[in-house]
């Protein structure tokens, strides 16, 4: 796990939202593999009654995907000033492959909560071989 950020008092905060996605993926039985944060803390502009923006990729155990019944692939909890969206890696598979924008910018951002060994790295290969600026092009002006 990596820490990215130099202020103290999101320093503080940096422990208790790594506690609280510690207990989303044992309420959820998921493996979390990267969580950021996104919105104006990661780029640098928060105002005083900013919340947290956290954005996280986890995944589920194989019975999960290979059970014939359709499930729910995101995760959304609003508590306080946590504000947390997660996306199961298929999921986020499939939007990569649609070159999705918002997606691609959470790998971008300076402040990351958790990250499994390797899967930022990894998951960077796959958005230089996937995405397609075309493909976002024609996205935005449609």
């Amino acid at each position: 796990m990596q820490n990215y950020c130099t202020d103290i008092a999101h320093l503080y905060f940096m422990k208790d939202i790594q506690k609280k996605l510690k207990e989303i993926a044992a309420i959820k039985n998921i493996q979390l593999l990267y969580a950021c944060e996104t919105g104006s803390r990661a780029w640098g502009f928060p105002s005083p009654d900013s919340d947290y923006d956290v954005r996280f990729i986890y995944r589920h155990d194989t019975s999960w995907y290979l059970s014939l019944n359709k499930h729910k692939d995101s995760i959304e909890i609003m508590d306080g000033d946590l504000d947390a969206t997660g996306w199961d890696l298929k999921k986020s598979l499939l939007l990569l492959n649609r070159s999705n924008v918002p997606l691609i910018e959470r790998f971008q951002s300076p402040i990351v909560y958790w990250e499994a060994p390797g899967f930022k790295a990894d998951f960077k290969q796959l958005i230089a071989g996937y995405y397609n600026p075309i493909a976002v092009f024609f996205i935005t002006i449609l």
